[in-house]
């Protein structure tokens, strides 16, 4: 069973965030600029074994696509072509930045640390893997 790979997609940034190899726990991976990811997903990629890619889908209250979607619809027909062999989840991201802010808090984040868009992000790329793989248990 090779790992799960969260993406939380952004136009500037990218939260990364990814499984251990049972599939069991999320942990954040890593934030890189949006222009580099596909580089990085490579280098990634080759030396460890990931099974699938979760990417987090934008929806505002409604369920409705949001101004970002088709940046996301777009990253991912890129990242299907780059990893043909790896299936490609889209998975809910509403209420993930938030979130993501209250872990921080919750965990004694300093301020500082919470003020890096950097680390939300990585954290909210972890909250979508979570919630993905808990989603999968139930059908299982």
């Amino acid at each position: 069973m090779g790992r799960l790979l969260a993406i939380d997609y952004g136009l500037k940034r990218v939260g990364l965030a990814v499984s251990d190899p049972m599939q069991i726990i999320a942990t954040a991976l890593e934030t890189v600029p949006a222009h580099t990811v596909l580089d990085f997903l490579k280098k990634y990629c080759a030396r460890e074994s990931v099974e699938a890619f979760v990417v987090g889908k934008p929806l505002d209250l409604d369920l409705k696509p949001t101004d970002s979607t088709k940046a996301v619809e777009k990253f991912v027909q890129q990242l299907k072509k780059f990893f043909p062999d790896q299936t490609v989840h889209l998975h809910d991201e509403r209420f993930t930045s938030k979130m993501a802010l209250d872990a921080m808090i919750r965990g004694g984040s300093t301020k500082k640390d919470r003020r890096k868009k950097e680390n939300i992000d990585k954290v909210s790329a972890t909250i979508i893997l979570q919630s993905f793989m808990e989603s999968q248990s139930f059908r299982r």
